[in-house]
């Protein structure tokens, strides 16, 4: 039976960053990883070209920006770039901070990471699944038991990467199992959005998790009874891409604001404007798309009233718009003031105040993080040692840590949840490392 001095469960981001983090404090750590690589996670980030983080790590970005401002401390920026410096990996800096590797490919971040666990003696068990844990007191560990494939698994190599984890993954499901018994001195929980299964094992208060930071359904909401529902379905817009401005309705309050891309879809809305503003939807409210936010309501009627001295009189032909709207756009404005007799004031509140009703999020295969896993009131945030059992008992003992996505903390896009992962993972594994020279 192998013995470690801290295991931790998980090999994605933050499970990498707090198995370096654990070894260069001088402890012996293994991952323990369900899937047939570690890191695998970090290739779907970013569009596959990983957004690391950004420059300014601004907690009101986050869900809970009290906990992460105590978390983070004063220059997690710099915390970032010197764990990776150390590493090998270069920034490149893009629109609105986001920092990407200077490569753009998120396999180089995925590779340096592996990279530096091997140089540091890192053990990396993969195709594990972890089954039961039990602690044992008097030897000052937890006994973990293990379901992993009882021969090597054998498939074909693929054409490329990709097709070789597909590969894998298929043999993996029909592998017969055998049990794996190994110890460890400290646990670092880094199962990402999966942390039901650990949490019950471990006995660990967890909440239910959803996926956010994803598509949202809604429908569009046309006033001028001279629209159909038909006409004004969203599939006239599928496909087009535009830059916007969002403002979330409810109860007749606008309650928040996002800039940027949408992109339209059958269902509703999609692009990193929408997964922003998908954080903080209910169902039955309202966004309203404004495609020329830099304007004025009269500003735009001036500007409508010039193209009609320019055009003539707008006369419900969707050509009349050419070079102003997107031609799917300008149907679908032609169809709502074709019966206007105030057509040019129709068109600017039109174009100010495009509305969706949302229904729910959609498409949570694309999801780019889960919302819920450990509660934050049960982490001590100094060392993200887990505080307290399912019971509500208290358990500070300094065996269990916890980082990444299997804490209750989410962001918007554009690096702020990788940014978490790193950090908490760092902050997890040198902690859980340091606690085991603390107690000798």
């Amino acid at each position: 039976m192998r013995a470690y001095d801290v295991a931790v469960i998980g090999g994605g981001a933050s499970g990498l960053a707090a198995a370096i983090s654990s070894a260069r404090a001088g402890a012996r750590t293994c991952i323990i990883e369900r899937d047939v690589q570690a890191g695998l996670s970090i290739l779907a980030t970013g569009n596959g070209r990983c957004n690391v983080s950004n420059t300014r790590l601004d907690p009101r970005r986050y869900r809970h920006p009290d906990i992460v401002h105590a978390v983070f401390g004063t220059h997690p920026e710099q915390d970032i770039a010197t764990f990776f410096e150390s590493i090998g990996v270069l920034f490149a800096e893009e629109v609105e901070g986001r920092l990407y590797p200077i490569t753009r490919r998120a396999e180089s971040v995925r590779d340096t990471l592996l990279n530096a666990c091997e140089r540091e003696g890192v053990q990396i068990v993969t195709c594990a699944e972890l089954t039961t844990a039990a602690h044992h007191t008097e030897r000052g560990c937890y006994e973990l038991e293990l379901s992993v494939p009882a021969v090597r698994l054998a498939y074909k190599r693929g054409r490329d990467a990709k097709s070789e984890v597909r590969n894998a993954r298929k043999a993996l499901a029909a592998a017969e199992s055998t049990v794996r018994m190994l110890t460890a001195r400290r646990i670092v929980l880094a199962c990402g959005g999966s942390s039901e299964g650990p949490c019950r094992i471990f006995g660990l208060p967890h909440r239910t998790e959803e996926p956010v930071l994803c598509p949202i359904a809604c429908r569009l909401e046309l006033s001028r009874s001279a629209v159909s529902s038909r006409e004004a379905a969203l599939e006239h817009l599928d496909g087009l891409r535009i830059e916007t401005m969002l403002s979330l309705v409810r109860d007749g309050a606008t309650i928040a604001f996002e800039q940027g891309e949408v992109l339209f879809r059958p269902y509703g809305i999609s692009g990193i404007a929408a997964f922003n503003m998908s954080r903080r939807i209910l169902a039955g409210d309202v966004i309203e798309l404004d495609l020329f936010p830099h304007m004025s309501e009269t500003d735009l009627v001036a500007l409508l009233s010039k193209r009609k001295g320019a055009l003539g009189p707008f006369a419900g032909d969707p050509n009349w718009f050419d070079g102003l709207l997107a031609r799917p756009l300008a149907e679908l404005t032609t169809l709502a003031v074709r019966a206007s007799n105030q057509p040019l004031h129709d068109i600017a509140a039109l174009l100010h105040r495009l509305r969706l009703r949302v229904y729910s999020t959609t498409e949570h295969a694309q999801a780019q993080v889960c919302r819920g896993g450990i509660p934050l009131d049960a982490i001590d945030l100094d060392t993200l040692a887990v505080g307290r059992r399912t019971d509500g008992a208290p358990l500070c003992d300094h065996t269990l840590y916890a980082c990444g996505e299997a804490l209750d903390m989410d962001a918007d896009c554009g690096g702020y949840n990788l940014a978490w992962a790193w950090l908490t993972g760092m902050r997890a594994g040198t902690a859980a490392a340091q606690s085991i020279g603390a107690a000798c």
